[in-house]
């Protein structure tokens, strides 16, 4: 059964950082909705001048897991683990934070100074109770790591970054059941995927126009494809497209939903009010490491 669309939400605009400008389709105050998934942010597209570009300085997290893709530019992460490098152009990184982790995402010093194309998308993956307390890790997926598949009729680009995808599994290694996929649709073009039936079903336009689920709802960049039950999904790519993106292109997300309460505060997802209060004491205490020198040295 092709999923129908329960609804379509419309990514609001806000700033993280130092200040650079994000579109963020949730979290809403739907979280359900999204479950096990907290947080999508998208991060331009965008053509940077020198001097332009803007990161997110040493900050720390607890509780979830960040997935930081890049899709045109590059970002430099470090963290308390010792994990880290250059993430570019196709390549993700997958980031634990489990029991504590300090970390920071900064644009190279060749994007502060020359400037360039920067396109990327963060999300968020919630953990479980029994394994928000599992200790931290860093996990590099270079591009030549992502799994590229076709459709049949060949118009469609999908790379599964993780998880699994009609028979096929991505790099990532993930704590909670998930999928995760960037599609390329082909003006025309129809993809049809088998979806499991247990996970929820997101579809998240980055740029063109096409139309989502069984009833073939309307749809554009900046918007997300919430489908409700099923076991398969459907995306199409209007005839037409804007001259700046040949194609559609979508992120296509799926889970298990984890079904636990769950507190938001900033940098920090628990299950409780108590363990926010105490992440933030371990996290005052020093408990959630440095960043070793080390790495800035060779920055």
């Amino acid at each position: 059964m092709t999923r129908s669309i329960s609804r379509i939400v419309e990514a609001a605009e806000t700033y993280e950082g130092e200040g650079f400008l994000v579109h963020r389709p949730f979290p809403t105050r739907a979280l359900s909705d999204f479950d096990p998934f907290l947080l999508l942010d998208e991060m331009g597209p965008m053509d940077l001048k020198p001097g332009e570009a803007k990161g997110a300085p040493d900050h720390p997290h607890r509780g979830f897991e960040t997935v930081t893709y890049i899709i045109d530019g590059a970002v430099e992460h470090h963290d308390s683990t010792g994990g880290g490098g250059l993430i570019t152009d196709g390549a993700t990184q997958w980031m634990t934070a489990g029991a504590g982790i300090l970390h920071d995402e900064m644009p190279p010093e060749s994007l502060m100074t020359k400037g360039g194309l920067f396109h990327g998308v963060q999300l968020w993956v919630n953990l479980p109770a029994s394994l928000k307390w599992t200790p931290p890790r860093y996990q590099d997926i270079g591009s030549d790591r992502v799994v590229l598949l076709t459709s049949d009729d060949g118009g469609t680009l999908i790379r599964l970054i993780a998880g699994d995808l009609a028979g096929h599994s991505g790099a990532g290694a993930t704590w909670t059941p998930i999928s995760y996929a960037h599609a390329s649709i082909s003006p025309g073009a129809r993809l049809q995927l088998p979806w499991r039936p247990e996970f929820n079903a997101l579809v998240y336009v980055l740029s063109g126009s096409g139309t989502v689920g069984e009833e073939r709802r309307s749809i554009h960049e900046g918007q997300l494809a919430v489908f409700g039950p099923g076991d398969a999904i459907s995306v199409q790519a209007n005839p037409v497209q804007e001259s700046r993106s040949p194609n559609l292109e979508v992120l296509l997300l799926g889970g298990l939903p984890i079904g636990e309460p769950t507190v938001f505060y900033g940098p920090f997802v628990m299950n409780t009010r108590d363990e926010i209060v105490q992440a933030i004491a371990d996290y005052r205490a020093g408990r959630m490491g440095t960043i070793p020198a080390s790495y800035f040295e060779r920055s």
